[in-house]
């Protein structure tokens, strides 16, 4: 596959700025592959689609406040830090991207909020990335806590807007629970408390595992030949009672779904070949794209993802190229919201 094959024409306008009101309020396409017939719904049609003694799988990452601003020590200049990963705790190290990244070099400091946080910078590792150590007297709780409050949600770029007090609560599952992510599983971001709810006193088998999703899911991809695309590595955590539960589910022939593209992809570098899947923690680089056929979900929950995209080309591996470039025309032509 190429990639200019995932490029297709997006209004702006169909780019959400905002959530919905409530989470599950969005509408709901649905596509059936052995029968290519499309379906429109909403969100909370989706209890419709599946039965007791099916599986639901969801990604538990929580995501971090990682988007810092500063001032540059000396010329005062503002300085955007994106935390990407913890690379020590007792030292306090972390890996970064700086912007702009020309004004930051090895030695300089970064001040932050009322000059109550210092990060130095001790290495360059990229272009723009940065190894930082920050000058703080506190424990590592206690410095977490203040990470917290300086950073904001790292809301997409392409929104095109800063960071608001709805994206502190609407940019994070109602399920999130093990902090490392520096994006959001998009598709858990419509379940609410009352879906989840329905979902389980239906007999559902509610299960979750953890991938912290990485900068590289949406970073862009710079070879024409997706085969030789590269993608960053990823840790996840899938425990022995999820994997149990997908597996008895398959035996038994039972719906699987995945939640989002990260849940998708997690079963799939964890597959046997009997469609299984294997406990594990770990780290993972997994691109899929067509001709890719999955072997673990029946069925596959996710956003309308942007052109070019990673997660375009991984749902189209599960739904195949052409079915699901027809329900993209459609849901251009019926204004679906897409991204968030």
């Amino acid at each position: 596959m190429k990639l200019s094959q995932y490029n297709f024409s997006l209004p702006q306008s169909l780019i959400a700025q905002y959530p919905a009101a409530s989470r599950d309020d969005a509408r709901l396409l649905i596509l059936h592959r052995k029968t290519q017939k499309l379906e429109h719904k909403t969100f909370k049609d989706l209890l419709n689609y599946f039965a007791e003694g099916d599986v639901m799988v969801f990604n538990n990452t929580k995501v971090s406040h990682v988007r810092m601003y500063g001032k540059k020590e000396k010329t005062n200049a503002t300085i955007e830090v994106f935390l990407l990963r913890e690379l020590a705790a007792e030292t306090f190290l972390w890996d970064a991207l700086v912007d702009p990244a020309r004004k930051i070099r090895i030695g300089n400091k970064v001040y932050f909020g009322n000059d109550e946080l210092i990060a130095e910078v001790i290495d360059n590792t990229t272009s723009r990335g940065r190894t930082l150590r920050f000058l703080f007297d506190g424990n590592h709780d206690s410095l977490e806590k203040l990470l917290y409050n300086i950073g904001e949600p790292p809301i997409p770029k392409y929104l095109k807007r800063p960071a608001e007090q709805i994206d502190i609560d609407r940019y994070q599952t109602v399920y999130a629970k093990h902090e490392g992510a520096v994006a959001a599983p998009f598709a858990g971001l419509h379940f609410s408390r009352e879906i989840l709810k329905r979902l389980e006193i239906k007999g559902v088998n509610l299960k979750e595992l953890t991938l912290h999703i990485g900068l590289g899911s949406f970073k862009q991809i710079g070879v024409e030949d997706l085969s030789k695309h590269k993608p960053s590595a990823e840790q996840i955590f899938i425990s022995p009672d999820t994997a149990q539960a997908v597996n008895e589910a398959k035996t038994a022939q039972r719906r699987v779904c995945a939640v989002g593209t990260s849940v998708f992809k997690a079963l799939e570098d964890r597959a046997t070949t009997e469609g299984h899947i294997i406990p594990c923690q770990t780290w993972i680089s997994k691109f899929l794209f067509p001709p890719y056929k999955p072997l673990v979900p029946t069925h596959l929950l996710t956003n309308f993802q942007l052109p070019r995209s990673m997660m375009l080309m991984t749902v189209s591996s599960f739904a195949g190229y052409d079915l699901l470039k027809e329900a993209y025309r459609k849901a251009v032509k019926e204004r679906y919201r897409f991204g968030c």
